[in-house]
């Protein structure tokens, strides 16, 4: 069976180019994908996730709050006593941001421009999957 993953965009960006190919290369990687689409409230994303059983949780941020919108994410799955589900975050973040989304409960982070092969395997890692 497939490990699932969930590729969300909360908050009001409507830019959703690069979830969908992060969608779309998980799956040809052998996940699960569930893509939510755009302007989801952690709330919502959150059930999602909780009803969906996925071991991942990749939040596309583009708009600048992703240090804000990544906190509230790791909370509410905490405050679900679903923490062990990993959250993951990438877009548009500036490389100083990113020791503030690890702190923040970010299990990784990846940049406008990460590699596609770098990003899968990191996912494997974070859902105990194995690296070919």
């Amino acid at each position: 069976m497939a490990t699932r993953v969930l590729v969300a965009k909360p908050g009001l960006d409507g830019h959703d180019r690069g979830a969908k190919i992060v969608a779309r290369t998980l799956r040809d990687a052998g996940f699960e994908v569930i893509y939510t689409g755009i302007r989801q409230r952690i709330e919502d994303i959150v059930s999602i996730a909780l009803q969906e059983d996925v071991a991942l949780v990749g939040l596309s941020i583009l708009s600048g709050a992703h240090v804000a919108l990544t906190s509230r994410t790791v909370d509410a799955l905490r405050a679900a006593d679903a923490g062990d589900i990993a959250v993951v975050v990438g877009g548009t973040i500036p490389q100083a941001d990113v020791p503030k989304l690890l702190e923040a409960g970010a299990a990784a982070v990846f940049p406008t421009g990460t590699p596609l092969d770098v990003l899968v395997q990191e996912v494997r890692k974070l859902t105990s999957e194995k690296v070919d």
